[in-house]
C-alpha cells in the first residue's frame, strides 16, 4: 500500500514538472517568435546556394558563440555544429536544420522576395529559398538560445547541427548530411538520437505530422545514353533513331512502376526529368541523353527496381538496333523513424502542439538527406505545418517553386516541439 502512495505521489510530481516545464517552453517561445520571424525574413532575402552558404553560417556561428555555446565552423564545407551542455550528466541528443537554398528566380510577391543571383553549374541563376529552409535554421537559432537561458534544468547534452547542401551539392562536389556524418558530427560527443524537421506548405500552421518506420523515399538519379546512327529526317531507314528509342524506353520505364512493382508493399516512382538529343529538326542525331530520379520506400524494391530499369534500357535499345549505357547514382537512403522512438516522443510533439494537432500519415516519396544521420543514431524526422489557417492544402503552392510559401506562424509550433523533445527526451 505504501509503495503504491508512494510511486502515486511521484507520478503526481513528475506530472506538475512537466506542466511547468512546457508553460516554460510556451512563454520562452512567445517572447522570442519576433525575432526568429526577424531572422527568417533575413535569410530568405539573402539565400545561399548548396556549399556556399557562407553568410547564413556567419550568421548562426555568431548567434551560438554570443550564447556561449562550444561551436565549430567549416564542417562539410559551410557547415556549423554547436554544443550545450546541460547542467545535470545524460545523454547526447542532436537537433538538426538544413541551410541551403534552390536555383530559382521567386515571384516578387513578398516584401522580402529575393532578389539575389548567383553561379550555379556553369549559368547564372535565381536563389530562393523555395522549400522553408530558412525557416528551419531560425527555429533552430531560436531553440538554442532558449535551451541555453534553461541549461541548468537540461540532463545531457544537446548537438545543434545545422547543416548546408541538403538539395545536393554542386557537380563534382561532396556535401550534405552525407558529408556531415562522414566527418564525424555525430561524434565527440557521440550521439544517442537525432530529430530532425520539415515545414510544409500544405499543412496547416500548428499541425504536426509523422510516420513511424518508413517516411521519405530513397533518391536515386540516374542518366542514360543511347547511341544509335545519325539520318536525315526524311530518310530514318538509313539511321537507328535514338529519339525514337528513347521515347519507347521511356514508356517502358513506367511500364516497371505500373506492372512490374508490388505497390501494395511500398511506392515506386520513376521519372524522366531531362531530355537531350538533336540540334535541328531535320536532322536524326546519333545519340540521344536521359536523366531522372527514382523513389523507392523499401531496400528489396529499390535493388529490383535499378535490376528492372537495366533490362528494360538495354533490351528496348538492343531492339531497335542501338546500344545504351545506364549509371545509377544513389542520392539518399530511405529517411527511416525508429518506431520506439516515435512511440516515446509523440507525447512530447502533442505537449507542443496539442493532441488534436498531431497525427500520423502516409509515406512521401520526396527524400530528404536526414536519412544519413539515422545510420549512426535511433532518428525521428516529422513534419511542420506552415500553411495559413484555412487556405487549402489543394491550392498551396508547391515546394520547389517560385511561388513557394509558408506562413511564419508555424515556426513557434517547431520552436515549441524541440525544446519539449529536448527535455522530455533527457529527462
Amino acid at each position: 500500500m505504501k509503495k503504491s502512495q508512494g510511486l502515486i505521489t511521484a507520478l503526481m510530481i513528475s506530472a506538475t514538472l512537466n506542466a511547468q516545464m512546457t508553460e516554460k517552453i510556451t512563454a520562452a517561445a512567445d517572447k522570442i517568435e519576433a525575432k526568429c520571424i526577424a531572422w527568417r525574413k533575413d535569410i530568405h532575402q539573402n539565400p545561399e546556394l548548396g556549399n556556399r552558404e557562407f553568410r547564413t553560417a556567419k550568421l548562426v556561428a555568431d548567434h551560438l558563440r554570443q550564447l556561449g555555446l562550444e561551436v565549430k565552423e567549416g564542417v562539410a564545407k559551410t557547415g556549423v555544429v554547436a554544443i550545450l551542455r546541460g547542467g545535470k550528466p545524460g545523454p547526447c541528443i542532436a537537433l538538426r536544420a538544413d541551410m541551403d537554398a534552390l536555383p530559382i528566380v521567386e515571384n516578387d510577391n513578398l516584401r522580402y522576395a529575393s532578389k539575389v543571383k548567383a553561379m550555379y553549374n556553369g549559368q547564372q541563376v535565381g536563389v530562393m529559398h523555395a522549400c522553408g529552409h530558412d525557416t528551419h535554421v531560425a527555429i533552430l537559432m531560436s531553440v538554442a538560445e532558449i535551451l541555453n537561458g534553461l541549461k541548468k534544468d537540461i540532463k545531457g547534452t544537446v548537438k545543434f547541427i545545422f547543416q548546408p547542401s541538403e538539395e545536393g551539392p554542386p557537380e563534382g562536389e561532396e556535401g550534405g548530411g552525407y558529408l556531415m556524418v562522414k566527418e564525424g558530427v555525430m561524434d565527440n560527443p557521440k550521439v544517442d538520437a537525432v530529430f530532425g524537421l520539415h515545414i510544409e506548405s500544405d499543412i496547416e500552421t500548428g499541425h504536426i505530422e509523422y510516420k513511424p518506420g518508413a517516411f521519405m523515399a530513397s533518391s536515386d538519379w540516374f542518366h542514360i545514353k543511347v547511341t544509335g546512327k545519325g539520318s536525315h529526317g526524311s530518310q530514318p531507314w538509313l539511321g537507328i533513331d535514338p529519339i525514337a528509342i528513347s521515347a519507347q524506353i521511356i514508356e517502358g520505364l513506367q511500364q516497371i512502376v505500373s506492372r512490374q512493382s508490388m505497390l501494395t508493399k511500398a511506392p515506386v516512382v520513376i521519372t524522366v526529368g531531362k531530355i537531350q538529343g538533336g540540334v535541328r529538326n531535320n536532322i536524326i542525331p546519333d545519340s540521344c541523353i536521359l536523366d531522372g530520379t527514382i523513389r523507392t520506400l523499401d531496400s528489396k524494391m529499390q535493388e529490383e527496381t535499378h535490376e528492372r530499369i537495366r533490362n528494360t534500357v538495354t533490351k528496348i535499345a538492343e531492339a531497335g538496333g542501338a546500344t545504351a549505357e545506364i549509371s545509377i547514382d544513389g542520392k539518399t537512403l530511405v529517411t527511416y523513424n525508429t518506431p520506439e522512438l516515435v512511440k516515446r516522443m509523440v507525447p512530447s510533439l502533442e505537449a507542443a502542439a496539442g493532441a488534436a494537432n498531431v497525427k500520423e500519415r502516409d509515406w512521401v516519396t520526396g527524400a530528404e538527406d536526414f536519412s544519413y544521420y539515422g545510420t549512426k543514431a535511433p532518428s525521428f524526422f516529422f513534419y511542420l505545418g506552415g500553411m495559413p489557417r484555412g487556405n487549402d492544402p489543394a491550392k498551396a503552392p508547391p515546394h520547389h517553386t517560385s511561388s513557394f510559401f509558408v506562413d511564419d506562424a508555424g515556426m513557434k509550433t517547431g520552436i515549441k516541439a524541440f525544446c519539449q523533445i529536448v527535455f522530455d527526451y533527457l529527462k
